[in-house]
Formats: C-alpha cells, structure tokens, sequence
C-alpha cells in the first residue's frame, strides 16, 4: 500500500484527487493540506511514501516547497502537479528533487499511475511536456543578469535592483540590456516571462 499526502488549496479539487487515488486498490490517502505551510509538518507526522503537490500552492513557491520536503523527509518522494505546466518547470521540478509534474488535467489513470512511477523511485512526466522539455534552450545568463532578472521579476526599479545589488544604475541598466538581447525579449516585463517559462526562475 503506498500512503499519499495530498496538498490542494481547492477543496472541491482536493476532493477529488483524493477520491480518484482512493479508488486504487494499493494506493491510500493518508492526509489531505489545503495550506502549503502544513506540507511539511503533516508530512512528518503521518510519513507517506509520496506527496502530490499542486505547484501553484497560495503563497508559497511550489519548488521552493518541495525542496524544503526534500530536506526534511527525503524519504517521501515528490509529484508535482500544474494547471498550467510549461517545458521549463521540468528541469525546475527534477533540480528541487521533486520526481514527477503532472497537469491536473491527465485522467485518474495517469494519475495513478504517475504516484505509483514517483513511489517506486522513477520519474513520471507527461509525454508532451517531456518531448517540450527537451526542446527548451539552456539558461544563458549569467548568475548577476539572474539576480537583477529576478528583482525585475518582483516589479523592482532599476535604482532599486542597483541598491539592492550594489551596483550603479548604469550597471543594472546595461545587465537588463543584455539579458533582453540575450531572451529576444521586447522588454524586461517580456524577458521575465520567457525565463520563467523556461524554468530559469
């Protein structure tokens, strides 16, 4: 029997992941989060093999989570699932530990199934998004275009990301630049958007 821990913030969606895993013979639902900082704590206390985590938790960074759970309970291996997913959070998933992203669109069978492939140590991807994946660019910046990149990514002014950083505006100004010419971007608004579907943030 391999135990589950479920973590959903939609109770309705909750409900029934839940009841969809629970119709499997040898899989069981040992507790359900509706709240990404219980993940861990529940994971301790009740010890599944596997948790199923929705990646767009409120509040809480679903790869930062699962990393986290990695730490804590490396036992308990990790199946992220997305409304949305894109090429770029496979690489991101697998970095954190994490051994399978999933849509929360597949069929219970897929479902099943990927927790049984988590559970036993394998990766479980949908066969879509693992072909995209493959085709996604390695990240070309720097780790200093990352930083200013992911201060843009929090609405951060470029005096502010220079404050922040250490740096001169002139600086920061010249790292957004290349970062742009580096993504194709149109804009930083827009190279924020390609490195995070790239999975590079």
């Amino acid at each position: 029997m391999i135990g589950i821990l479920v973590a959903e913030h939609q109770p309705m969606v909750r409900r029934g992941l839940v009841a969809s895993l629970e119709c499997e013979p040898d899989l069981k639902v040992v507790a359900e989060i509706g709240d990404g900082g219980a993940v861990v704590p529940a994971v301790l206390e009740h010890e599944p093999e596997t948790a199923v985590l929705d990646l767009e938790l409120p509040g809480v960074d679903g790869f930062a989570l699962a990393l986290a759970l990695h730490e804590r309970a490396p036992r308990c291996r990790i199946l992220l699932l997305s409304r949305h997913p894109k090429p770029g959070h496979v690489r991101r998933a697998f970095a954190v530990h994490a051994l399978g992203l999933m849509s929360l669109d597949v069929s219970p069978e897929q479902l099943a199934g990927g927790v049984r492939r988590v559970a036993a140590g394998h990766r479980a991807v949908d066969a879509e998004l693992a072909v995209a994946a493959l085709e996604v660019a390695e990240n070309p910046l720097t780790r200093r275009e990352m930083d200013v990149l992911r201060l843009a990514a929090l609405g951060a002014r470029s005096s502010e990301i220079a404050d922040q950083l250490f740096l001169s505006v002139g600086t920061v100004r010249n790292h957004l630049s290349r970062i742009m010419c580096k993504t194709q971007a149109r804009s930083r608004l827009d190279a924020v958007r390609i490195a995070s579907d790239s999975g590079w943030l």
